[in-house]
């Protein structure tokens, strides 16, 4: 498997560069892990970007990979400003074989990796699940926080994230907390936190159900998304927040079936 690492956007016009949906390092896992026997990833630098079709095909496919069987979805580019299509590979008669494989569809569109990222930014991460077949989840280390969470008795693990993540939007979610061996069912806040003020940002904070002592801080933590609960709301004083958060807990155990 050959895959491109960072996003070309990032070369042609890095301001338009997309979030990404899973990290590199679980991008070649996954990968692996759905049967490719070996991933080559490519520095996508400006002088790679500047290679003609036919030097791609000579350098990269020939000379580097020994290709005797390519396989494209019908939307493959490549070489210098997408010069290079499927169809182009194919014909050009370089001594291997050439297989192009149309999009997969789901009601009615492609499956792409732009529907996705559009699907859970809207927080509509059960069909973007649909799609990628499989939950979405982010991923970074548990880093220190406001700690109002642990005051009022819902500790939460908050999650630094890469400035390229695709976070989905604000609201509760169910879902799963994951750190080393431990997984854990959570309810998952995403936003502002705008019942108290001086919050930071945007912050992505996951809640183990029914677990108070928890110690995560600086170890590595993978958030789950399966559902959205509700949106953001802002509520007019503690009490009436510590009693939502007590139905999103029980409501997320009913989404994960606990």
């Amino acid at each position: 498997m050959l895959t491109f690492y960072p996003h070309p956007t990032s070369v042609f016009a890095p301001e338009r560069t997309p979030s990404q949906l899973v990290p590199l390092e679980d991008r070649v896992h996954l990968l692996m892990k759905n049967g490719a026997d070996e991933v080559v990833v490519i520095d996508f630098t400006p002088e790679f970007a500047a290679m003609s079709p036919d030097e791609f095909i000579e350098k990269i496919l020939i000379q580097k990979l020994k290709a005797d069987h390519v396989v494209v979805g019908a939307n493959f580019t490549f070489g210098h400003k997408a010069a290079g299509t499927a169809e182009y590979l194919r014909s050009s008669n370089k001594g291997f074989e050439v297989s192009i494989v149309s999009l997969e569809e789901n009601r009615g569109a492609p499956v792409s990796s732009s529907r996705i990222r559009h699907l859970i930014k809207d927080g509509d991460v059960e069909r973007a699940a649909d799609l990628l077949t499989r939950n979405f989840y982010l991923q970074g280390p548990v880093i220190h926080g406001e700690k109002r969470g642990r005051e009022i008795g819902y500790p939460t693990a908050n999650i630094g994230l890469d400035s390229l993540a695709t976070i989905p939007a604000d609201g509760i979610y169910a879902g799963w907390l994951t750190v080393g061996p431990n997984r854990w069912p959570a309810a998952i806040s995403i936003g502002t936190n705008p019942t108290f003020p001086g919050v930071r940002g945007r912050q992505v904070e996951a809640y183990a159900l029914d677990e108070t002592d928890l110690d995560l801080y600086d170890q590595i933590a993978n958030v789950e998304f399966v559902a959205r609960l509700r949106d953001t709301l802002k509520f007019d004083g503690l009490e009436p927040l510590l009693v939502q958060m007590a139905q999103d807990c029980e409501n997320a155990k009913k989404v994960l079936a606990l």
